[in-house]
């Protein structure tokens, strides 16, 4: 039994089939009957959701390795955290329950968060608890030794020591066991120990907590079985649709767990276990087990892939046991500043561009390998330190996905087949740039969040290089030249910007392979862009002109018909009278045909047009002559492509073809003058022709006389006869 949801369709991205599997369906048929057994009898319904909850806490707690634990299901991820934030408060805050905020005035309680944790957690945590802000402090990272996305330990230390003298209460530490943005864990039994010193409660998340259910663990992962609680999210790495995240923790007062919103007596909130109950009963320790090896198995795979390929670098805290794999595009080229060691004097501007740019390619890279590698579950994240990178969890994607081994192959063998356009184009970029800055009329744009060799703007007659406003004229004739560019069918890829409308239009080029050539993509656009703003102005002078012959001619008509009205007289123009007079005398038609010359935009007489004989025929007017020049290319080569090694040898072969025929035209030419001055020397007798005339005579005499019967026959000489 398999089922097959489609993900919704978003614009630019392909629809995304994914395949749910039986396990799935059996979480989904959890929820209907969780609501057929909400109306069983009450006994009944009592000790059956006691015991789902029971086992499917045992279980987790096993798989897991969280001794003596109580599970709270929960649909928000983030929700069990505040509970337990809220069993906290009571503990250290005894008459919390009777004075309620005002107990926190005195002694206000902190909650520590690494500055690596999820966006918005610390909003939201404020949010639940009805606390203020300051209540939050952020724990800074690493920034000289170890990972720079851990917390920094010392530091932390340091914090709550000022908290105490202060007059705070540390109150809740929250350990990342699996940062959501690359996956490092911190030292939480460093953490545990500081924790257990000053009476604060650690509290541990992340996806590296699934690695608890393998045979080899991290220390640093499996120092978080010594924690206060933690939240597991089984749903995404098990492939289960619909199941909720658990929150496992220790304490032994149930009435406190009771106010804080841990426990319930509700059977309805029993119930929420049960989804996850069936799945668990389905699947088996060793079907929960492998799901998760499977996921550890393809970063390894992919990591160990992507250590083989030039210009990737990987950002791997552990590399025996990081189910995640974060990785990105950089090249060293030469006077790059990107790894360079900073100097005092180096510009900020300098570091800032070249990050922007790499950060462009690898946003570029990761969109095409989500479309080429859907199954991968790639997605873009931007660091802080780093920049753009990709990130690889398959615990997140791969069961809901059904990644597979040689997905990754395929995602390792499209990133290598995209590396050279990325390369090409980082190298271009600088060619492409001079060649703008040296063609009139050009102007180069930087703008390093573009991932393609550059963007260009053409600067027409009327353009205010100083102005920042909208310029119609500019957007029409870059429209133009956008419109002749995809019309040339090259590889490139043209786009007019930007997209926010707080500068001037511009073109947008896209990424180039290594044949690209620049010059001749340079000096297309150039003249393509001329010939249109030319156009543009010769239709706008052309209108004018038509215009005024317009008017003229209305003055024309209008002065024409006065004159009529003045010959003919007044009484014509009175209905009876008028017919009465032109019938004994009749007016003679004076006015002529009239014809509109759209080209001199004047009004011209059409008596011409009825005396010329010749009105049918017609010469064919010539073609405008394009100023575009364009370049001699091979058949089959597209646009802006350098030519071939063999486009060489194939112009010598037609250059020398085209001499042999030169040498034979002349060779003929001066064969026909020896022959004539001998046909005209002393010794030939006047009347008789010589050989070659008689044969030349004869064809002239063929050819003459031609394939049609009716032509007349050409009296030949006496001296022909």
């Amino acid at each position: 039994m398999e089922m097959k949801t489609r993900s919704p369709r978003m614009p630019g991205n392909r629809e995304r089939i994914q395949s749910i599997g039986e396990q799935g369906h059996i979480a989904l048929l959890g929820h209907s009957l969780g609501a057929y057994i909400s109306t069983l009898d009450k006994e009944k319904l009592r000790k059956l959701t006691t015991r789902i909850l029971s086992d499917t806490t045992l279980w987790l707690c096993r798989i897991f390795r969280y001794e003596n634990g109580c599970a709270y299901f929960h649909e928000e991820e983030r929700e069990g955290l505040a509970k337990i934030c809220r069993l906290a408060i009571h503990s250290h805050y005894e008459d919390f329950v009777v004075d309620g905020f005002n107990v926190l005035y005195n002694k206000k309680p902190v909650i520590y968060l690494s500055a690596a944790a999820r966006p918005g957690l610390g909003q939201y945590l404020c949010n639940q608890l009805g606390l203020p802000f300051p209540c939050l402090s952020r724990v800074p990272c690493n920034t000289m030794f170890g990972s720079q996305h851990q917390m920094d330990v010392a530091l932390l230390e340091k914090l709550i020591k000022d908290d105490i003298e202060r007059g705070k209460l540390p109150l809740l530490l929250v350990a990342n066991a699996g940062t959501a943005a690359v996956g490092h864990t911190d030292k939480i039994g460093r953490l545990k120990e500081l924790c257990e010193q000053y009476g604060i409660w650690l509290h541990v998340e992340g996806v590296n907590l699934a690695t608890l259910a393998l045979g080899y663990v991290s220390s640093s992962v499996l120092a978080a079985t010594k924690c206060d609680s933690m939240t597991l999210t089984p749903g995404p790495w098990l492939g289960l649709p619909a199941v909720p995240a658990v929150t496992l923790y220790k304490h032994d007062d149930p009435a406190l767990t009771l106010v804080a919103g841990l426990t319930s007596n509700k059977p309805a909130d029993k119930l929420r276990a049960l989804p996850l109950w069936l799945s668990l009963q389905y699947l088996g320790l060793d079907g929960t087990v492998d799901r998760i090896k499977h996921a550890c198995q393809l970063s390894q795979r992919l990591q160990e892939s992507l250590k083989k390929v030039d210009h990737i670098k990987i950002l791997v805290e552990d590399e025996l046991s990081s189910p995640v794999v974060v990785f990105r595009f950089l090249q060293e080229l030469p006077g790059s500043v990107l790894n360079a060691v900073p100097a005092p004097n180096m510009a900020p501007s300098t570091v800032s561009r070249e990050r922007h740019s790499c950060d462009a390619l690898n946003r570029w890279l990761g969109e095409q390998l989500k479309q080429l590698v859907p199954a991968s579950g790639l997605t873009i994240m931007d660091l802080e330190v780093e920049g753009v990178c990709l990130r690889f969890s398959p615990l997140m994607t791969a069961a809901v996905l059904g990644t597979r081994g040689e997905d990754m192959d395929q995602l390792v063998a499209c990133i290598q087949s995209q590396l050279p356009v990325l390369t090409c184009t980082l190298q271009l970029r600088e060619e492409f740039k001079k060649a703008v800055a040296g063609t009139a009329g050009l102007l180069y744009v930087d703008d390093p969040n573009w991932p393609g060799i550059g963007v260009v703007r053409y600067e027409h007659a009327n353009d205010d290089k100083n102005s920042l406003k909208l310029d119609p004229e500019g957007e029409k004739i870059h429209a133009g030249l956008l419109k002749k560019l995809n019309e040339l069918e090259s590889d490139l890829t043209f786009k007019i910007g930007p997209e926010y409308k707080s500068m001037k239009s511009c073109i947008y080029i896209g990424m180039a392979s290594d044949d690209t050539d620049v010059s001749e993509l340079v000096e297309t656009i150039a003249v393509t862009a001329r010939e249109i703003e030319e156009n543009s102005r010769l239709l706008e002078n052309m209108t004018e002109v038509v215009r005024k012959g317009i008017q003229e001619a209305q003055v024309q008509l209008q002065k024409a018909n006065e004159e009529r009205l003045l010959e003919e007289g007044v009484l014509r123009q009175i209905p009876v009278v008028g017919s009465v007079l032109n019938w004994f005398s009749p007016v003679q038609p004076l006015q002529k045909g009239r014809t509109f010359n759209l080209t001199a935009g004047s009004l011209e007489s059409t008596e011409h047009t009825y005396v010329s004989k010749v009105q049918g025929t017609g010469v064919t007017p010539p073609q405008t002559p394009s100023g575009t020049r364009t370049k001699q290319r091979l058949p089959g080569q597209k646009p802006f492509k350098r030519s071939l090694r063999g486009s060489d040898a194939l112009s010598e072969t037609s250059s020398v073809s085209h001499t042999e025929d030169l040498e034979k035209m002349e060779h003929l030419s001066s064969g026909l003058e020896q022959q004539a001055l001998e046909a005209n020397s002393p010794e030939q007798h006047p009347g008789a022709p010589t050989p070659q005339e008689a044969k030349q005579t004869g064809a002239f005499q063929n050819i003459a006389q031609g394939p049609e019967d009716d032509r007349p026959q050409v009296e030949e000489p006496e001296s022909l006869r």
